[in-house]
């Protein structure tokens, strides 16, 4: 059980990355092999839709880190997409990652298909729903099981560290977690 996290926030060690490393841990100590991918604050290009992908399949055209992200994706067999909320959407990194390794993974034989995917979301008051939703939307079109947890998967907390303040998120994030396990073990056990 390979479990694969993508930190869209800048910040490294910020409240987006801490929810996502909590996630992880509670995976890993669970016997799941976890991978943390640092996205944010690196340079990325959007989607040329040049369709190279469709002719090198797992490929795109666009020499960054896309190329190095995407087999780590295929791999997995849970992804958790995570990005703060600015200006009421996601982060450019994020956005990238969805339209790219979208096209990639469909020209790759729908790579994707019945993979877990699961959003995470940092927010100061407002707007993460609409960040929980573009996330959502990528796993859901990409034929994906997306499982829920005690609330909406987000945390209110802008400042470094605010995430480990707030309890609901807290609790929200090792709900998650419990579930991702849950369907890991399922799909494990049913594959047999």
């Amino acid at each position: 059980m390979k479990i694969l996290a993508v930190n869209g926030s800048p910040r490294e060690l910020g409240n987006t990355a801490q929810m996502l490393i909590s996630v992880l841990d509670f995976c890993k100590e669970r016997g799941a092999d976890v991978e943390f991918f640092q996205a944010g604050g690196r340079a990325v290009q959007g989607c040329l839709a040049c369709g190279f992908c469709t002719k090198k399949k797992g490929k795109c055209v666009t020499k960054d880190w896309i190329n190095e992200l995407y087999p780590k994706m295929k791999s997995a067999d849970a992804i958790l997409l995570g990005s703060p909320t600015y200006f009421a959407d996601l982060t450019p990194e994020i956005k990238a990652v969805i339209d790219r390794c979208g096209y990639i993974s469909r020209a790759d034989g729908n790579s994707l298909s019945r993979k877990i995917g699961a959003g995470v979301c940092a927010v100061r008051r407002a707007g993460s729903i609409h960040v929980l939703d573009s996330i959502q939307h990528f796993f859901l079109i990409n034929d994906m099981i997306v499982p829920g947890s005690t609330y909406w998967n987000m945390s209110v907390a802008r400042d470094i560290g605010e995430f480990s303040l707030d309890d609901e998120g807290v609790s929200t994030m090792q709900r998650l977690a419990e579930n991702i396990m849950w369907l890991l073990e399922m799909k494990s056990t049913n594959a047999k």
